[in-house]
This record gives C-alpha cells, sequence and structure tokens, in this order.
C-alpha cells in the first residue's frame, strides 16, 4: 500500500514506522504537521491508501480524515484519552499500559479502534517506555490495522466502536500540568520523586529550583544519603550528576534547564549550574547510576563496559572519561571485551547540547570530535583481545562508527541505526568512518549508506555487512544471549588464532594507510564544517538544541515532494 506517515517529528516511533513498512513491500513517504494546508497539499500528491499518525501535537485536519482512511497511533490503553498518555501512566504507577491504533474522527482519540496492544509497565522514564515498549506494541498494532484495510473496503470487517468496546478501562485525562508534577521534597519519597521526574523526562522537565534558581529537572535516578540530611538538600557531584537528599534517601539529576538563562536548554546539572556546583563534594557509591561501569564474568574471561549517556550524547568530557575506562578495561587479563552502551542508546556522538553552550561552539566542536577519534582509536588499537560492540538500543552518526571500531558487532531486534551526518547542516563526520565503513560494506556501498541519510534497521545492516549479528527481542534475552556468546567467544580455541588474524591485519592495514591519515583527511573536511563560511552545521546545530517547530519535511523523506514526482490516478476512498 502507499502509506503517508503524518507526524509532528521524525522521532524514534516514525523513524522504526517508516523502516519497518518498507521493508514490508509498503511505499512510504513522510510529511511533518505543519499546518493544515501543508498536509492537505501532502495527501494530494502522494494519494495514499492509508494515512498513519504515529506522533502528533494537533489534531488531523477534517479536510483530511473524513476523506481517507486516517489511523492514529496513541501511547495509551483502549479508552484512553487526551495529550499526556504515558505522563499519566506513570505519574498514576499503572501496572500495564499500552498503544492503540484508532482512527481519526472528530473526538479525540475517540475513534473507532482498529488494533491494541498492552506491556507491563517498569520503573523507566517516559522516553525509555515510548523508545521500547511503546515503539514494540505501536509496530505490531499498526501492521495489524493494515492488514484488516482491503476487509475493510470491501464491508467485510470493521473497527470496534469505543463504546461497544469491552471492559475498556482507559478514561479521558487533561493536559498534566506542573502543579501535577510538584515536587514536595519535604515529604515525598524517592519512589515519589523519580515518578514525577521521569514522567515529564524528555519533555517538558519538572519545574523546581536548584540553589534559588528557577529550572527544570530531568534524568533522574534512585542514591543514597547518609543519615540526619535534609530533605532537598544538594550532597555533592560525580560526573555531570547531582545528588539530592529525599525524606527516606537520595536522587541523582543527571540533567537540568536553567529557566531565563542564556542556555535554555538541558545541559549537565553540574555545567548548567557550573559554579555553584564547584565547591561541592565528589560523591562516590550507587554505582548503578554511574555513566560508565565495568564487571566481568565469573571466571574473568570477559569483561562487559557499560557506557550509559543520557540519549546517546557524549561530550568531550565523556569521551575523555569512556577512551580511559576501554584502556583500562583493556589491560585487564580477559580474552573478548564486551561494550555494552546504554539501554536506550549505544551512542549518537558528539554532545551538541554541551556544544551549543560553549564560549566557543566551534572549538567545542572541534574539541568533541577529536575525542570521539580518541574513543575509536583506543578500540582499534586493542589488538589482544577480541572486542565486540552490542548495541542494545539506538545508534546515529559518529556512535555508529564507533560501534564499527569493534571487531564485532551484535544489535538487538528493533534496533534503528542512522549511520550518516549529513543531516546536522551537512556535516561531513570524523570517527574514522573512511576507514571503517568500506572495509566492511565496500565504497559503492558506503556511498550509498552516507547519502541515503534514512534510518537503517539492524536486520538490514547484517543483509549489508555493516554489522554483525542481530538477536533478541526483549532487552532481557539479548543481554542474555550477549553474555551466552561472548563466554563462547572467549572459549573458543580458535580465539587465539582470530586475534594474531586480528593484528596482522590491522598491521597490513596501517602499512598501506596509516590511521592518522584517515583521522587527518576527515577532521580538515570538519574544520570547514567548524569553522568555514558555510554556517550551516552552526545552524542545523541550534535549531536541534532549542527545539525549533519544523518548517518543513526534508525532501529525502517527502518521497511525494520530489523533482517529477507524479502521482498515479487517484483513488480517494471515501472514510464511510
Amino acid at each position: 500500500m502507499r502509506i503517508l506517515l503524518l507526524t509532528h517529528s521524525f522521532n524514534s516511533l516514525t523513524q522504526r514506522l517508516f523502516a519497518e513498512l518498507r521493508e514490508d513491500g509498503h511505499e512510504v513517504s513522510v510529511e511533518f504537521d505543519i499546518a493544515d494546508s501543508v498536509a492537505e497539499e501532502a495527501v494530494a500528491l502522494f494519494a495514499p491508501d492509508v494515512i498513519v499518525a504515529p506522533f502528533l501535537k494537533r489534531a488531523v485536519p477534517e479536510s483530511i480524515w473524513r476523506r481517507h482512511l486516517t489511523l492514529i497511533v496513541h501511547p495509551g490503553i483502549v479508552g484512553d484519552r487526551g495529550p499526556s498518555a504515558l505522563d499519566w501512566a506513570i505519574l498514576n504507577g499503572e501496572a500495564e499500559w499500552g498503544v492503540t491504533v484508532l482512527q481519526a474522527e472528530a473526538q479525540m482519540d475517540a475513534g473507532p479502534i482498529w488494533a491494541t496492544r498492552e506491556f507491563p509497565m517498569r520503573a523507566a522514564p517516559k522516553a525509555s517506555i515510548y523508545r521500547n515498549e511503546v515503539c514494540e506494541g505501536a509496530l505490531a498494532a499498526v501492521r495489524e490495522a493494515l492488514s484488516q484495510v482491503a476487509d475493510w473496503r470491501a464491508g467485510a470487517w470493521a473497527p470496534t466502536a469505543l463504546a461497544a468496546w469491552p471492559a475498556a478501562r482507559g478514561q479521558w485525562r487533561a493536559l498534566i500540568r506542573q502543579t501535577d508534577r510538584r515536587i514536595d521534597w519535604s515529604a515525598d519519597t524517592t519512589a515519589t520523586v523519580l515518578a514525577k521526574i521521569r514522567a515529564a523526562d524528555g519533555f517538558p522537565g519538572v519545574a523546581d529550583a536548584l540553589f534559588g534558581e528557577p529550572c527544570h529537572l530531568f534524568d533522574a535516578q534512585p542514591g543514597t544519603a547518609p543519615a540526619g540530611t535534609m530533605p532537598g538538600e544538594v550532597l555533592g557531584r560525580r560526573e555531570g550528576a547531582i545528588r539530592r537528599a529525599t525524606v527516606d534517601g537520595a536522587v541523582w539529576i543527571g540533567h537540568v534547564k536553567r529557566s531565563g538563562s542564556d542556555h535554555p536548554f538541558k545541559l549537565p546539572a553540574t555545567l548548567a549550574f557550573a559554579d555553584e556546583t564547584a565547591a561541592l563534594p565528589v560523591l562516590t557509591g550507587d554505582a548503578e547510576a554511574a555513566e560508565i561501569g565495568y564487571r566481568e564474568s565469573d571466571d574473568g574471561a570477559v569483561g562487559f563496559l557499560r557506557f550509559d549517556f543520557t540519549n546517546g550524547a557524549m561530550s568531550t568530557v565523556q569521551c575523555e572519561r569512556l577512551r580511559d575506562a576501554i584502556e583500562t578495561a583493556g589491560a585487564r587479563p580477559t580474552r573478548v571485551l564486551v561494550l555494552e552502551g546504554g539501554r536506550d542508546f549505544w551512542s549518537n556522538g558528539i554532545h551538541l547540547n554541551v556544544i551549543e553552550a560553549a564560549e566557543s561552539p566551534s572549538d567545542e566542536s572541534w574539541a568533541n570530535i577529536n575525542a570521539m577519534n580518541d574513543v575509536c582509536l583506543a578500540l582499534l588499537t586493542l589488538t589482544d583481545k577480541l572486542t565486540v560492540a552490542t548495541m542494545r538500543g539506538n545508534a546515529g552518526a559518529g556512535g555508529c562508527f564507533l560501534a564499527l571500531a569493534a571487531d564485532e558487532v551484535w544489535a538487538r531486534e528493533g534496533v534503528v541505526m542512522n549511520p550518516h551526518y549529513k543531516n546536522m547542516g551537512n556535516l561531513f563526520g570524523s570517527e574514522y568512518w573512511s576507514y571503517l565503513l568500506p572495509r566492511r560494506v565496500g565504497e559503492d556501498v558506503g556511498r550509498q549508506i552516507m547519502g541515503d541519510r534514512l534510518p537503517l534497521l539492524a536486520r538490514k545492516a547484517v543483509a549489508l555487512g555493516l554489522i554483525d549479528e542481530c538477536f533478541g527481542a526483549t532487552p532481557a534475552a539479548f543481554a542474555a544471549e550477549v553474555a551466552r556468546r561472548a563466554e563462547a567467544l572467549a572459549a573458543d580455541p580458535s580465539l587465539a588464532s582470530r586475534i594474531a588474524d586480528k593484528q596482522a591485519r590491522r598491521s597490513a592495514d596501517e602499512a598501506e594507510k596509516p590511521l592518522a591519515e584517515y583521522r587527518a583527511e576527515e577532521l580538515r573536511h570538519m574544520q570547514r564544517n567548524f569553522y568555514g563560511f558555510d554556517p550551516s552545521y552552526h545552524v542545523a546545530r541550534f535549531h536541534f538544541v532549542i527545539k525549533s517547530p519544523q518548517s518543513w519535511t526534508p525532501r529525502h523523506l517527502a518521497r511525494h515532494r520530489d523533482l517529477g514526482w507524479q502521482a498515479p490516478a487517484a483513488k480517494e476512498s471515501a472514510v464511510t
């Protein structure tokens, strides 16, 4: 079928649906929901069989849904209505939640039900649940809904009206307000504070104050506090986070957005309040809340290096810490080193928010890309053991090529990769991609991947030879299988031979063209991006960081707007 994705932005769910539906054989195009007239024009140009709306912030125009089958993906159980579905589910401690595909009608979120999926809730930020459980449920529900379209058009099947749905337990809930999210530090437990911040994570954050200054809080994890601390007291710092006491413990707050500051966007807490936190003690403990962690298998043969950076963004300082961690782990007497990345993101490359906040964004961009390169180099030159990059979550830009610096790359099913740079103001990119990409897929396929600028499913990446394996339907299944496979690698009698082959290939590659030469060539292009006359990168970064509303849909997504596009004879089907 011809499917138009009408969406507020090309977010994680929209990317997953775009890639999966194309793999299913559908013809898919994307239009950002900018204005009624723009959406109407897109529908006229593409003449879709179905419009799927995976992520909207306003109602679909009546001029569209009355004439064209329009399916809304709502991140809530059947009967749940309103714009804050996941926020309320987390805040209210729902044990189970779901995602529903319903037909657009006049009353928002109240149209006939085409498909639904439910899932158990876990203690996690809203954005994490959205990227994992909601995405998986939405994909299954959208596929089920699409499978019914032909029968619906023939009159052989009909969606179920909300009023007729058995035991629908959802209800209308208004837009959640900051008054609903407000933290009472003198009374709220750690669990309550976590729920409030997690329900607002990603957007809009929880309005609060630190050091007497108004701000919004994001990225909270549980912590501990010594006896006798005052609830609300800021106890210390670690990495980019601060630890703040609650009535029964503490929370680590990783990111904040200062109200009315020169940088009104999310930043690591210790950067947003650099002067105020400078004198705080540096704390240890609460290992699970740390950005980087290391452990070994029971027999000491396999090392597991975890690095979990918020949204996969890696600042200069974070890159330096990860480089040091790789070097330390590399010195251990293990045979296999597994790099786990984060649950939601493996890595997305340089930290654009930190760069935007720098006194000189050009200089910080330069420092950050060189630090990323150093992380890749630490992996590429670790030749006395086998390294495995295991992508539990999505990866983008330089983060993809960081993974390719390992000997093997394994990804969880459903992971989406964006192994390209040009969407960020035509960046050239570094991270040794000009060495790593061709040796995996060849020059021609490499150029196609970099030029297409489209999301790539992990299983498609395996088929292209970009990565090695794709398995594990759930994060837990993936983690268990990673451990099993890594231990099998370490016990393989041929491992010593594999490592010897790896060392020989690295030596041969270095003799043919040194890594330093690849790096220098890439950085010459990057220097023009950062310091040259064309400001495209700086403009794109600014709009990305401040979350500017979309003003147009990129042409590589909006296929119906390609020059020379000719829609077939319109086959408009009235929605009855």
